[in-house]
């Protein structure tokens, strides 16, 4: 029986460059039995597809051969699934499915009118895959120490304190010992710089001659290696230790800015505080956040970040969210309400129940999402690997030819020769242009993500930027997903008074239509009065009194069969209708008393974040299974074209529509219903939590249900796509400038070199601009 792939990942310490990530690649894919390597230099991480029974020991040995820390983070699992974290939680409480609210509540049977109500159960947030996020050492061999110019040890604290620094370092001060050697006895100059040089080569040539063992003869250790060999043999040690030299801080100076980039992810982490105030038996003990079991109650002080997603069981507060979702308003949350991990409590004491483990939470959740994103290549990246497949051994090549052709056909000095192709190897270095997308995609989803934007993978984010159409669900994804007061109308009473007795009808209820007019009560600080005799007429409404006035709410349809209804109300009902809003007849003494009109309406930014998709060239429709009449009126508020009564299939088979018609079509929702059309999409982008299948099915995530954040998905996109061709041009750019002087005789090996890292920490240091991207 063959025995299924599975996949396990790693920690990998000590890249700092897409060349590392390159040699780990291509040296683990030589390995008997592996599958499938994907590897990220941002996170740090490295993901093996490999058969069931492989002996992973011939995988980390390689690994370690190369230089880099090895250990694994996550238990192997089958590689059509999640990965596990190695402690996987059960959560033992469904997440969830949507489509669809029970309408019965508390013995009242509502039927307020023809309104189709597509509301959604528990909105599960940034539920895209599980993973202990702890750096694992279990097993961990030492790497072979300095064995390579990118070994910066561990991935945190100072660079002086990592093996790639202190290699650095020492490169370094020999460098200025033999200057002063050189100065003081003249004579043993160079043997002084080819000691001060051999400090830093030799690390790097035994890298070159590892790597070349495992089928990469083209790396940059190799082409650093023959470089200052080669100027050595001409006669010019003291600028083959300074290239050296000059190639070690070049790559710390990547290894730096790989870690901001990595960090500022990693940020996110440390924004959970580290303990908790358990509730157990009417007391309160701290425990560490992460031992919290999901069911378990916390208490969260006015002030303290909250360090757990979880619900809330009693209080109110404003939360300051902004740490996580960018939102500089804070959030008024109530019982009921979720609530995240590292958010800010702030006036209200609060007891949550916490709903997901450490290991589970939106944040934890968000960090491995994007890291499993930066491991996946985009379509730009992979142009770029295959092209400097060829342009490196092309470089070696004209090196070559300009080093020997001149003094072979026209009796040109070798020693200048030489020297110019040592400086064109040092130029054609594919370092700066390998880098220039995956640090530009990692920079850009780190900082999506930090504004609730996932996107999984670079490919993803090239296509987002591409669309030209883009499809909305309206229950929960354009609207919010349950119904609010839109009209109160008198009919012989105040309009406060109208709310107050529907309200008392209303009390204790949990129907959507219930909860909007206790809402509204509430919001205009109405004291609602007990009503007594309450009781549902099956199908028809609620009846009840207060203060001995019989009352009832109800359908205009049930309200009619008990009080005649004037021509004139009836008209203002039908209007009501005609703009998708749902009436409630109120009649008070056997007579009308007022009308409550409810629509689910659409979220606060709808408009605007329309706007800007249509400003960037974006079509909007609106598809969804509601009724026409509904769809149709919030449709026009919003000025989108619109498709109602859709079925699943019918979804699918309008985008599939558009895409026949030439368009890039993302399409937005939330639910079940929306799986099929979300994977026709060329982007599926799951909006505002929606459900687990949904947020499976798709793409792309907006966790916090902006509707705006959607154009600033694409913004994102576009601003990436822009800084990448920057990135190369630069990259492209520089080299040509410098092959031209070299050639010509104006620059040698030092500005060579600096070419080389210069163009690599420039193109990293604009990538990382991304991370402070206006989104929106």
């Amino acid at each position: 029986m063959a025995i299924a792939a599975t996949q396990t990942r790693y920690r990998v310490e000590g890249m700092d460059c897409a060349s590392c990530a390159s040699k780990i690649d291509k040296a683990v894919r030589g390995v008997t039995g592996v599958e499938d390597v994907s590897v990220s230099v941002t996170a740090g991480t490295m993901t093996v597809k490999h058969g069931g029974g492989q002996d992973l020991g011939a995988v980390e040995d390689r690994v370690r051969r190369l230089g880099y820390k090895v250990s694994p983070l996550l238990v192997a699992t089958p590689a059509a699934g999640t990965a596990k974290p190695a402690h996987d939680h059960e959560h033992g409480h469904d997440h969830g499915a949507c489509c669809g609210h029970d309408h019965d509540h508390t013995g009242h049977d509502h039927d307020h009118g023809d309104h189709d109500h597509d509301d959604h159960a528990g909105h599960d947030h940034g539920k895209h895959g599980h993973g202990k996020h702890d750096h694992a050492t279990a097993g961990e061999a030492p790497a072979l120490a300095g064995l390579h110019g990118h070994d910066h040890g561990p991935s945190s604290g100072p660079w002086w304190r990592s093996g790639k620094g202190r290699l650095t370092i020492a490169a370094g001060i020999a460098l200025v010992a033999a200057y002063g050697i050189g100065h003081l006895f003249p004579a043993i100059a160079v043997w002084a710089f080819d000691i001060a040089m051999l400090v830093g080569l030799i690390p790097i040539a035994r890298r070159a001659f590892v790597a070349a063992r495992y089928g990469m003869p083209f790396t940059i250790e190799m082409l650093m290696t023959i470089a200052a060999v080669g100027a050595v043999i001409i006669g010019a040690a003291e600028e083959g230790a300074a290239v050296v030299f000059l190639f070690l801080v070049g790559e710390l100076l990547e290894g730096v800015a790989a870690g901001k980039a990595r960090a500022s992810i990693q940020s996110l982490a440390s924004l959970v505080p580290k303990t908790a105030l358990l509730e157990t038996d009417g007391r309160t003990q701290e425990v560490p956040a992460d031992a919290l079991a999901v069911g378990a109650v916390i208490l969260v002080r006015p002030g303290d970040r909250i360090p757990a997603d979880g619900v809330i069981v009693s209080g109110d507060s404003a939360i300051d969210e902004a740490p996580v979702t960018g939102e500089s308003t804070p959030k008024r949350k109530e019982t009921g309400d979720n609530v995240f991990a590292g958010t800010v409590n702030g006036d209200g004491a609060l007891r949550i129940r916490v709903s997901a483990a450490a290991a589970d939470n939106t944040i934890a959740r968000v960090i491995k999402l994007v890291e499993e994103a930066q491991e996946s290549k985009a379509p730009t990246e992979r142009f770029i690997d295959r092209f400097s497949r060829y342009y490196t051994p092309g470089v070696v090549v004209v090196a070559a030819l300009v080093a020997i052709l001149p003094p072979l056909l026209v009796g040109a000095s070798w020693n200048e020769w030489i020297y110019k192709g040592l400086a064109i190897l040092l130029i054609g270095c594919p370092c700066a242009l390998v880098i220039s997308t995956p640090a530009a995609i990692a920079a850009s989803l780190s900082a999506g993500a930090r504004r609730g934007l996932l996107m999984k993978g670079g490919a993803v984010l090239e296509t987002v930027g591409k669309i030209t159409a883009a499809a909305f669900d309206k229950t929960g994804t354009l609207t919010e997903g349950k119904p609010k007061v839109t009209d109160i109308v008198p009919l012989g009473r105040e309009e406060a008074e109208v709310l107050r007795l529907a309200a008392a009808l209303e009390a204790g209820s949990s129907h959507p239509l219930a909860t909007a007019i206790l809402g509204k009560a509430a919001e205009r600080n109405i004291l609602t009065p007990v009503a007594k005799d309450s009781k549902a007429l099956g199908g028809k409404g609620v009846t009840g009194s207060v203060d001995g006035l019989a009352l009832f709410l109800g359908s205009p349809k049930a309200a009619a069969s008990q009080a005649a209804l004037p021509a004139d109300i009836v008209a203002r009902i039908e209007a009501l209708n005609q703009e998708g809003k749902t009436v409630s007849v109120l009649l008070a003494g056997g007579m009308p008393a007022g009308l409550i009109a409810m629509r689910d309406e659409p979220r606060e930014d709808a408009i605007a974040g329309l706007s800007a998709l249509r400003a960037a060239g974006v079509r909007t429709l609106m598809l969804t299974g509601d009724n026409a009449r509904t769809a149709q009126a919030i449709g026009q508020k919003l000025g989108l074209e619109v498709h109602a009564e859709l079925l699943p299939q019918d979804k699918q088979r309008i985008v599939n529509e558009l895409k026949a018609q030439g368009l890039m079509v993302a399409k937005v929702g939330d639910g079940i219903n929306d799986a099929p059309a979300l994977a026709a999409a060329d982007v599926g982008i799951a909006m505002g939590g929606g459900t687990d299948v949904a947020l499976e099915t798709a793409d792309a995530a907006v966790l916090h249900g902006r509707v705006s954040d959607v154009a600033g998905m694409v913004s994102l996109s576009r601003c990436t796509m822009t800084n990448i061709h920057q990135n190369i041009t630069m990259a492209l750019g520089l080299k040509a400038v410098f092959l031209v002087t070299t050639i010509a005789g104006i620059t040698g090996l030092w500005p060579a070199i600096l070419a080389d890292t210069g163009a690599t920490v420039l193109v990293t240091m604009n990538a990382l601009r991304l991370l402070r991207a206006k989104i929106g």
